[in-house]
């Protein structure tokens, strides 16, 4: 799951699931007793390891009280999750959410949609299904489920569509490029899937093939691609989750230029130690990133050594948009912070903190699993601020149009490559690392 997607406050995703969960099946009372549990599971844990032992001020105990009666009225399984996830609402934290259970159904809208300054854009169509006959790059999306689509309830959107509650059709109102306005309802591709998938080989190892085929398609789509241009590396990089040998190989090869655009439009971020790795290569100083602030005062600061003579000295540019979130908010705000480079592109997502994944489970013969993440500490910046909620704004912001989408240009990268000393038409800078789709 994609943690940049869940956002500040689920007040549209309770109105948006009033559209939608008419068409969800009662549960039965076995499901009833489980949402119970995993409200208590959620509460007890974030009680235990929140990293604000004041919660902001929210009484969580008494929330939980006014959700646990709540809980008692409700009508399905989606209703529940959409329960548990806005008696978290309050901590109005990027990086506290529940996780439900996996569903036996895959969900395949069949199409990307993106906020771009403050607008929404449909920016993918998967070729072949129903949203090809009704969508295209460029549409804006003007409403789902007949409510206003906007960049402080998007992520809630897509938390609700993608993880609460998957729909099996969506109404859209949406905008082309040339100004028509239409309403469509895009049927989503649905697959059922295994509930259990048997790794030990009984079922001829089909099952454990399959699996093994699954990572294999992520770890492909999720893989570092680079284009030496010139004198200049560009660098997409699709999350902060890399091993130091292949971080030290990529920079072997950056080293070699005079400069470097890093990519980081739609990273996620990833882990804290692939941050500190990467940020020790584009400094040739010490630098402390951001203070921890928690529940334990000790907490260390995330802080990087340089790797003095082995470190990138040439010129730096950072492409940021509204869903580069974490670790790729952090490292754009210190190139920022310390003059290092220009940042161009669209305010980040402004989910930033530090949490930590608790797994649970329910049942004897068969198993229920779902997840809580919490935070355990904020992250203030060498300015003494905090990115939550505030994202990035890059030194330079250029976005694309709904006619740069609709036609594959991309302005941004065109202007990064001119800032290093390159000719790179729209055109061309939108066929360099062209959107791939997961397998059907």
């Amino acid at each position: 799951m994609n943690k940049a997607l869940l956002g500040a406050s689920l007040s549209f995703v309770v109105v948006c699931a009033s559209a939608a969960l008419g068409m969800q099946l009662r549960m039965s009372s076995l499901d009833a007793d489980r949402c119970h549990q995993m409200l208590k599971d959620v509460h007890e844990t974030v009680q235990k390891r929140y990293y604000d032992v004041k919660f902001h001020g929210v009484d969580m105990d008494a929330r939980y009280k006014e959700y646990a009666e709540k809980m008692r009225d409700v009508t399905s399984l989606s209703h529940a999750f959409t329960l548990i996830a806005s008696y978290l609402e309050a901590l109005h934290d990027s990086h506290t959410y529940f996780i439900p259970p996996r569903r036996a159904m895959h969900y395949d809208y069949g199409y990307e949609m993106q906020v771009i300054g403050d607008s929404t854009f449909v920016t993918e169509v998967r070729p072949k299904t129903d949203a090809a006959k009704y969508l295209a790059p460029g549409d804006q999306v003007l409403k789902v489920f007949q409510y206003d689509v906007n960049r402080q309830d998007f992520s809630d959107l897509e938390y609700f569509l993608n993880i609460l509650s998957p729909q099996p059709a969506i109404k859209l109102d949406v905008r082309s490029p040339a100004g028509q306005e239409r309403q469509v309802a895009v049927n989503t591709k649905m697959k059922q899937l295994q509930h259990e998938i048997d790794l030990t080989g009984a079922s001829n190892d089909m099952d454990l093939w399959q699996y093994i085929r699954e990572i294999e398609s992520q770890n492909h789509l999720m893989r570092q691609r680079y284009v030496e241009s010139g004198d200049a590396v560009i660098w997409k990089m699709p999350e902060f989750v890399m091993s130091p040998d292949v971080v030290m190989r990529i920079f072997g090869t950056i080293r070699k230029h005079n400069a470097l655009i890093l990519d980081l439009r739609g990273n996620p971020g990833g882990a804290v130690e692939t941050l500190e790795d990467i940020a020790s290569y584009l400094f040739d100083h010490d630098v402390k990133i951001a203070d921890r602030i928690g529940r334990k005062p000790e907490l260390k600061p995330i802080a990087v050594k340089s790797r003095g003579n082995n470190a990138f000295t040439g010129k730096l540019v950072v492409l940021i948009d509204s869903r580069s979130a974490s670790a790729a908010e952090l490292l754009s705000r210190v190139v920022e912070l310390e003059k290092r480079g220009t940042v161009i592109g669209d305010r980040s997502s402004g989910s930033v903190m530090e949490a930590r994944l608790y797994e649970f489970s329910q049942g004897a013969d068969t198993k229920v699993y779902y997840d809580l993440a919490v935070t355990d500490a904020d992250l203030i910046m060498k300015d003494g601020k905090s990115l939550e909620h505030n994202g990035v704004t890059p030194d330079e912001i250029v976005l694309p149009t709904g006619d740069d989408l609709a036609k594959g240009r991309d302005p941004a990268l065109t202007r990064a490559a001119k800032l290093v000393g390159l000719n790179l038409s729209p055109e061309a800078a939108g066929k360099m690392f062209p959107f791939e789709w997961s397998p059907d």
